[in-house]
C-alpha cells in the first residue's frame, strides 16, 4: 500500500477517535462543574489539560469558563483538535483514499461532516450541548459500525484501527492522569472512597460507567478505578486493552508485507509494561509517572508507525 493512503486511513480514524474523545471528556466536565458550587475554573482547566490544548487556548482565553472550553474544543477552527477541525480533517483524508474505502464507510465519513460541520455552525447554548455531545458521540459509532460491518480484514482495516487505538490509548492515559488527581484533594488518599458522583463521571468520560458497574463488585474507589481502565482487558478503553489491539493490528500487518518493522517491537514492549501487572504496584511506582511514561511511549510509538509505513510519502 502507498504510504500517502495509509496514512490518510491512519489519520482519518485517529480523527474521528479524537472527536468522540473531545466529546465525552466535555460532558465529563459539565457533569462535575454541576455538582460544584465553587471552583468550576479548576474543572474546566483540567479539561483543557487532558486534551493537551492548554497552549492554544490561553493564548486566546484569559479564564477557564463553561463557554470558553466549549466553544474552543467544539468549534474553534484555530484549534487544530477541536471537533470542527477533526472531523474536517477526517472527511478530507477520507476524500483522500476515497478508493480503498466502502461506499458505507465514505457515506458515514461524509454524513458525519455534514451534520457537525451544520450542528457547531453557532456556539452552543449549555441547555443544548448534551444532545450536540451525543449526535458526535453516535456520528463516531455510526462510522466505527460500518467499517466493522463492511471492511475486508486486511491492511487498510489494520491502518484503521492503528489509527483509532493509537488516538484511544493516549486519550484514556491523560484523562485517568489529570483526572483522577483532580478528584483526589491529595494523592495520599490513593485507595480511599470518594464522592460517588465525581468518580462516576470520570468514568463517563471514558465510556466506562455501565461496564465497571458489571464488571467490578466492589464500589467506587480510586484503586479500582485505576485498576479497571489501566489494566482491565475486557474494558475495550483500558490501556491493557489498547496495547493489545496495537499489537494484533501490527502483527497482522507484519504477516500482510511478510516484514517486521521496528514500531512492531516499540508495541510490544509498550504491551508488556501492563502485562502481569497489578494496581498497587503501578501506584506504589507511581501512577503519574507510569501514565506519564505511557503517554510519551504511545507518541514515540505513533511517530514511528508513520515513519515505518512512509506517511508522508
Amino acid at each position: 500500500m502507498l504510504g500517502k493512503t495509509a496514512g490518510g486511513l491512519y489519520w482519518m480514524f485517529r480523527g474521528l477517535e479524537r472527536a468522540e474523545n473531545n466529546a465525552r471528556l466535555i460532558e465529563a466536565g459539565f457533569r462535575i462543574a454541576l455538582t460544584r458550587s465553587t471552583n468550576t475554573e479548576t474543572e474546566w482547566k483540567s479539561v483543557i489539560v487532558t486534551s493537551a490544548a492548554q497552549r492554544g487556548f490561553t493564548a486566546k482565553h484569559s479564564e477557564f469558563n463553561s463557554t470558553n472550553v466549549i466553544d474552543y474544543l467544539l468549534r474553534d477552527t484555530d484549534n487544530p483538535s477541536s471537533v470542527l477541525s477533526v472531523v474536517k480533517q477526517a472527511r478530507d483524508n477520507a476524500r483522500l483514499v476515497r478508493t480503498a474505502l466502502t461506499t458505507e464507510v465514505w457515506s458515514a465519513v461524509n454524513e458525519t461532516w455534514m451534520l457537525i460541520t451544520e450542528l457547531l455552525k453557532n456556539p452552543v447554548p449549555d441547555t443544548d450541548l448534551p444532545e450536540v455531545l451525543s449526535i458526535i458521540r453516535q456520528q463516531s459509532a455510526l462510522v466505527r459500525g460500518a467499517l466493522h460491518g463492511t471492511m475486508l480484514r486486511n491492511d487498510i482495516y489494520d491502518f484503521c484501527r492503528l489509527g483509532t487505538f493509537i488516538e484511544r490509548m493516549d486519550s484514556t492515559a491523560r484523562i485517568i492522569d489529570v483526572k483522577y488527581y483532580t478528584l483526589l484533594p491529595s494523592p495520599s488518599l490513593v485507595g480511599s472512597r470518594m464522592d460517588n458522583v465525581q468518580w462516576e463521571t470520570l468514568l463517563r468520560s471514558v465510556s466506562a460507567h455501565r461496564s465497571y458497574r458489571w464488571a467490578v463488585e466492589e464500589d467506587y474507589t480510586a484503586t479500582n478505578i485505576a485498576n479497571f481502565l489501566v489494566l482491565d482487558r475486557r474494558m475495550p478503553r483500558s490501556l491493557a486493552f489498547c496495547a493489545g489491539q496495537i499489537v494484533e493490528n501490527l502483527d497482522y500487518l507484519a504477516e500482510e508485507y511478510n516484514d517486521r518493522r521496528p514500531s512492531h517491537d516499540m508495541a510490544d514492549r509498550l504491551a508488556a509494561r501492563l502485562k502481569g501487572r497489578d494496581i498497587h504496584s503501578i501506584i506504589e511506582e507511581g501512577l503519574h509517572d507510569v501514565l506519564g511514561t505511557i503517554i510519551s511511549d504511545v507518541g514515540a510509538l505513533g511517530a514511528q508507525i508513520e515513519k515505518d509505513y512512509r506517511f508522508n510519502y
